[in-house]
């Protein structure tokens, strides 16, 4: 087993998680993003109880570009607080190749 990022944001719509998707791949800062279907988050914001319907998104990245890729993610999202998770996963040396090959 080898070590991979998993990167992880909600965006507000299809067209903003796409237009994000397809711009970390051109910079070749992700191998894979999946896109999830619609969510509904419910969440406290400046003191009120909102909720919003959202398109979650999943990022494969590696462990050296992770950091990279997030900034990236918060600087192309139209959130005023992205939140953008890194979760470290464990993948096949075959998975941990075609990713590292991707992003390099």
């Amino acid at each position: 087993m080898s070590d991979l990022a998993l990167l992880y944001t909600t965006l507000p719509t299809r067209a903003d998680a796409e237009r994000v998707a397809q711009t970390v791949l051109a910079e070749r800062l992700a191998a894979c993003v999946n896109l999830l279907g619609a969510s509904s988050a419910l969440y406290r914001w400046e003191g009120a109880i909102e909720r919003a319907e959202e398109v979650p998104a999943l990022f494969k990245t590696t462990v050296e570009l992770a950091e990279r890729l997030r900034e990236r993610i918060e600087a192309l999202h139209p959130y005023d607080l992205p939140v953008v998770e890194i979760w470290p996963v464990a993948a096949t040396s075959a998975v941990w190749r075609w990713v590292s090959t991707e992003t390099g």
